[in-house]
């Protein structure tokens, strides 16, 4: 691979999001038949399912912060909702926004709610 284009890799590398770079990740896992998931040793085959974590948590809103129209718009689109409804939502804060998703999915939830100024709590 030239220089070049492994500077600009690593560049965008450098400059993308969380987000951004676990759609990456994805899209490689899916190309090329591989998992970027670290191998891990299990000491014992009873704790195997209390290492995994829980495979189904719920994000709740705990606090809309100080721009909640940012947390509105948030909410909207996290989970289809009408302004209306969504605003509702939102008002009622400490109030559960998805609930039995992956943490995978929470994880990029919580991210966006905290990027519009909310506080979130996955469980």
């Amino acid at each position: 691979m030239p220089q070049q284009l492994n500077d600009e890799i690593l560049a965008y590398l450098e400059e993308a999001t969380i987000l951004e770079l676990n759609d990456l990740v994805k899209a490689i896992e899916e190309k090329f038949d591989v998992t970027a998931a670290a191998p891990v040793a299990v000491a014992a085959a009873g704790d195997a399912g209390e290492a995994a974590g829980p495979s189904e948590v719920t994000v709740t809103l705990t606090d809309v912060g100080a721009s909640k129209v940012k947390v509105i718009k948030a909410v909207r689109e996290i989970t289809g909702l009408g302004l209306v409804d969504a605003k509702g939502l939102v008002d009622k804060a400490p109030a559960p926004i998805k609930e039995k998703i992956s943490p995978e999915e929470a994880a990029k939830i919580k991210e966006q709610l905290e990027a519009a100024g909310a506080s979130v709590e996955v469980k």
